[in-house]
């Protein structure tokens, strides 16, 4: 049994196959991100999900791409709790670019691959392997365009009496705006860029409002700057996205993309099925 993972800071996809590609069963778990997660954490996350549990030993490969795995200290930190949880697996943990690689760009061909979902990142492919330039420092730091930037920029807001007196309403009823329940959100308890990314799907409901597509353009216009323009060819090959803030968000990008002069290419909400057929097809 081949156990098949793409885990954002939210969430994670798990798909299980035979040595043909069937499908053996799907779930999800909470994100698995190493670099907020402590230990005990991820193996409570695992232990939460039968499907999980009752198949660890059967698992012979792990194949996990995640978020928070662009460091040898993380990915070895994640691979040393994933062996001594599935005892019979050999396990591979990448970075989640290579799920967005190999999912978007055909077999061979150069590009860019962009993640924009709960946080963000960009490498270049050459083909065959991935090539950053830039050393992501999380949440706090950068995740240019990523949901949880996002969340942060309606937070600020919201609690600064920019936003306008509508849509302010309009939040006040979807989310606890309590502040002693925000800030223990943010500061106490675990995954707070996931929090902060569940504001993202206002943001994406309203991206017509003047107040939303200024935060909207300016966070992608940052993203092209930082990130996608740090690669000389940037106009010379095809720039793939996965995730949902790329995903839902695919019109304002295009427009983005379309004044820089880049060519938008394969835009997928997530990369779970079309790692599917790469595993099979590199068994």
């Amino acid at each position: 049994m081949k156990l098949i993972v793409d885990s954002g800071s939210t969430k994670a996809d798990w798909i299980a196959i035979d040595e043909s590609g069937k499908v053996l069963f799907t779930t999800q778990t909470l994100g698995l991100n190493p670099e907020v997660l402590s230990k005990e954490e991820v193996v409570k996350r695992l232990n939460d999900k039968f499907d999980i549990s009752h198949n660890k030993q059967k698992a012979t490969h792990l194949y996990f791409y995640g978020a928070g795995c662009g460091t040898d200290r993380m990915k070895n930190f994640l691979a040393e709790v994933f062996k001594g949880y599935f005892v019979n697996a050999d396990v591979n943990v990448h970075e989640d670019t290579y799920a967005a690689a190999y999912a978007t760009a055909p077999k061979g061909q150069q590009a860019i691959i962009s993640i924009l979902g709960t946080g963000s990142n960009c490498s270049y492919f050459d083909g065959e392997e991935l090539h950053q330039k830039v050393q992501s420092l999380g949440y706090i730091a950068m995740d240019d365009c990523s949901g949880n930037r996002f969340g942060r920029h309606l937070l600020r807001g919201y609690f600064f009496n920019k936003m306008p007196e509508d849509l302010a309403k309009e939040f006040e009823k979807e989310f606890n705006v309590d502040a002693d329940f925000v800030k223990n959100k943010l500061y106490k308890e675990p995954n707070p860029n996931a929090y902060l990314a569940t504001f993202a799907k206002f943001l994406i409901r309203h991206k017509d409002s003047e107040f939303c597509r200024a935060y909207i353009f300016e966070e992608m216009e940052a993203f092209v700057d930082n990130y996608i323009k740090q690669f000389e060819n940037y106009k010379e090959v095809p720039v793939h996205f996965v995730g949902s803030i790329g995903f839902y968000l695919k019109d304002e990008l295009k427009e983005i993309l379309d004044k820089h002069g880049i060519v938008l290419g394969n835009v997928l909400r997530r990369p779970i099925d079309g790692l599917i057929e790469y595993h099979v097809l590199n068994k």
